[in-house]
C-alpha cells in the first residue's frame, strides 16, 4: 500500500504534527476563517480525520474587521507531560511596514479540549513554536519582523517560557539569520543525538518555497546549515505535480522512522494557479544517528505516492450530503471572522436559517457558511426557500476566495416586493460584473435549487425549480481567480493571499431588515472520473493560466 499526497487536500497550510502514543495529531492554519485552527487525527499517517478546532470562542480569537488572509497563522502543536500546547498568531494587519502580530498559546488536558483562554506571548514576529527541552525547560522560538529598510524577515529569535509565570522570561537570543534563500520563518526545534536541530521555512510560500535545517550543540547557537542545502524544495523541478513544498514539521513513528509534513500546491498548469490553495503533504525521511536528515528518495521534491510501512485503507471518493437533520452544521463548514451563532445561523427542524446581514465584501458581519474546495473536479448544489422583497436582499450559492474575489449565484428580489429572480455575479479584485444577459425570473414562491460544476479551470452554473430539470445559466467561467496566485499577482498592489477556494451558502440584506433564507440541503460530490495522480498529471497538459 502507499500514502497518497496530499494527505489533506484543499486549503490546509502550515502543518504542525505530533505523535502521542499510537496516535498522530496535526494542526493547520485557518487565517480569517472560524473556528480557528483545524485539528486532525490519524493512526497510519495516510488517512486523517478532522476532530475539532481549538479556537472556538471570542475570548480566544476575535477577528472582526481583520483584512483578508490575516487572522490565524502557522500553529505549533506540542505535547508534554499530559498537556497539549497550541501556539498561534492572530495577525491583525499586513499593510505597510508595520505588521501587528500578537502571538498566543492555549493548552488542554486532552486533544479534544477544553482548550484554555489564551496566554499572550509577544508580538515581535509570527510563526511561533514551543520546544520542550529534555532538561525540563521550555523555549519559545519565532521569526522576527524587521520593518527597517524593507527588510521584513529579521531572522529567528529564541526566549525561555516560564510555565509558572505564564510568560516569556530572560534574554532574547537571535539564533539564526537564515540562508541565501531568504524569507526565513516557520521555525521548529528538535533534540536528537546531542544536537539541537532547527527546521525553518525559506524562500517564500510560493514557487521558491523550501524547508531548511540547521543544527547546534547549544540551543542558543551558533547553528550550522545542512551542507547539501534544503531538506525539501520543488523550486528546481517545475514539472512536478506538487509544488510550493515548504513550511514543514518532523515526527517520528513507533517504528523509529521519521516523516516530514509540509504544505504543497497543485497548479492547474506548470507553475500556474492553485485554486485548492496550500495543501498538506508528507514525505519519508532518513535520519541516522548523528547524521543530517535527508528525504528517503533521490531529490528534494515531494512525491505524489509514498510507499508506506503499514498497510492502510485506500482513500475513497469524497461526498458530503447535508440535510440539516442534526442541530449543528458539519465540522467541515466554517464562517468568516466570528463564530456561527443562533442570532444569524440556526439549524433546526431540517433547515438552516441564515439571517441576511453584510455584503460578501464585508470584513465584519457576513452571513456565510462554507466548506473547503478539495478537488479540481466536483459539483456542489443547494436547495433553499427565500422570498426577497428588494433587490438588496439576496441568498444563494457562493464560490469564494476573499472579499474581493468570488462568484455568487443567488436569488434576489425587485422593487415590487413579490418578484424573484436568479442572478450570477462575479467580483474580481473588487470589480463587480453581472454575468447573465438578463435576470432569470422565478416562480413567486417555492424551493429553488442552485448548482455549480467545478471542472478544473472552468465553472458552470445551474438552477432548477422544485421538481424541475437543471437549466444551465452560464459556463466557462475561470475558477483560477479564486487562488492565491491570481489574487496576489492580479492586485493593483501587493496583498497577502494565503488561503484557498471555498463553496457554500450565503444571505445578505443590505436594507438592514435581516431578511432570512431557509436552506434545506447542501451536497458536495467529488468527480471521480480521474484517479488523483492522473488528474494531477493531466493538468500539465492544459493551457497555462
Amino acid at each position: 500500500m502507499s500514502i497518497q499526497n496530499p494527505i489533506l487536500p484543499g486549503f490546509h497550510p502550515d502543518p504542525s504534527i505530533i505523535r502521542v502514543g499510537d496516535d498522530f495529531y496535526m494542526a493547520t492554519s485557518t487565517f480569517e476563517w472560524y473556528p480557528g485552527l483545524q485539528l486532525f487525527h490519524s493512526t497510519d499517517l495516510a488517512n486523517w480525520e478532522l476532530i475539532g478546532h481549538p479556537l472556538t470562542r471570542l475570548s480566544q480569537l476575535d477577528m472582526r474587521g481583520m483584512p483578508d488572509s490575516c487572522g490565524v497563522w502557522a500553529p505549533c502543536l506540542s505535547y508534554d507531560k499530559g498537556t497539549y500546547y497550541m501556539v498561534y498568531c492572530n495577525v491583525r494587519s499586513f499593510d505597510g511596514p508595520w505588521k501587528d502580530t500578537p502571538n498566543f498559546m492555549v493548552t488542554a488536558p486532552d486533544i479534544s479540549g477544553p482548550w484554555s483562554d489564551p496566554i499572550f506571548l509577544g508580538s515581535s514576529g509570527f510563526d511561533g513554536s514551543l520546544f520542550h527541552d529534555e532538561d525540563g525547560r521550555k523555549w519559545y522560538v519565532t521569526m522576527e519582523v524587521d520593518h527597517r529598510g524593507g527588510k521584513f524577515f529579521g531572522g529567528i529569535l529564541l526566549q525561555e517560557y516560564d510555565p509558572q509565570a505564564e510568560a516569556l522570561v530572560g534574554p532574547v537570543y537571535p539564533i539564526f539569520e537564515g540562508t541565501e534563500l531568504g524569507k526565513t520563518e516557520g521555525p521548529h526545534i528538535y533534540q536528537k543525538d546531542g544536537y539541537y536541530y532547527l527546521l525553518t521555512a525559506e524562500g517564500g510560500t510560493e514557487y521558491g518555497h523550501a524547508v531548511s535545517i540547521a543544527r547546534s550543540k547549544s540551543i542558543t547557537g551558533p547553528y550550522e546549515v545542512h551542507p547539501e542545502g534544503p531538506l525539501m524544495t520543488c523550486r528546481d523541478v517545475p514539472h512536478n505535480p506538487l509544488q510550493k513544498s515548504g513550511h514543514g514539521d518532523l515526527v517520528q513513528d513507533l517504528q523509529g522512522d521519521w516523516w516530514l509534513v509540509s504544505l504543497v500546491g497543485r497548479p492547474l498548469s506548470t507553475l500556474g494557479r492553485c485554486p485548492l490553495g496550500r495543501e498538506t503533504a508528507i514525505e519519508r525521511v532518513v535520519w541516522e544517528a548523528g547524521a543530517w536528515p535527508t528525504l528517503a528518495h533521490e531529490g528534494a521534491f515531494t512525491r505524489l505516492e509514498i510507499p508506506a510501512v503499514a498497510s492502510n485503507a485506500p482513500r475513497g471518493q469524497i461526498a458530503e450530503h447535508v440535510d440539516f437533520a442534526e442541530d449543528e452544521l458539519p465540522m467541515t463548514y466554517n464562517s468568516l471572522r466570528h463564530p456561527i451563532a443562533p442570532d444569524w445561523c440556526k439549524v433546526e427542524d431540517g433547515t438552516m436559517k441564515l439571517v441576511g446581514r453584510d455584503s460578501l465584501s464585508s470584513t465584519f458581519e457576513q452571513s456565510l457558511v462554507a466548506r473547503r474546495v478539495q478537488h479540481t473536479g466536483f459539483s456542489y448544489e443547494i436547495e433553499l426557500e427565500f422570498s426577497p422583497e428588494s433587490f438588496q436582499q439576496m441568498a444563494g450559492l457562493v464560490c469564494y476566495y476573499n472579499t474581493a474575489h468570488y462568484y455568487y449565484l443567488h436569488i434576489m428580489g425587485d422593487e415590487d416586493g413579490t418578484s424573484r429572480f436568479v442572478n450570477l455575479i462575479r467580483t474580481d479584485n473588487y470589480r463587480f460584473e453581472e454575468c447573465l444577459p438578463a435576470l432569470v425570473p422565478l416562480p413567486a414562491s417555492g424551493v429553488i435549487k442552485l448548482k455549480v460544476v467545478w471542472d478544473r479551470a472552468q465553472l458552470s452554473f445551474f438552477y432548477a425549480v422544485a421538481g424541475g430539470e437543471w437549466i444551465c445559466l452560464s459556463t466557462g467561467w475561470d475558477s483560477s481567480i479564486l487562488s492565491d496566485d491570481y489574487v496576489r499577482d492580479g492586485s493593483d498592489r501587493y496583498r497577502p493571499a494565503f488561503t484557498g477556494a471555498f463553496v457554500g451558502m450565503a444571505c445578505q440584506d443590505l436594507t438592514g431588515n435581516r431578511k432570512a433564507a431557509h436552506f434545506q440541503r447542501a451536497s458536495y460530490v467529488e468527480d471521480g472520473s480521474l484517479h488523483p495522480m492522473e488528474e494531477a498529471l493531466q493538468s500539465f497538459n492544459q493551457a497555462s493560466y
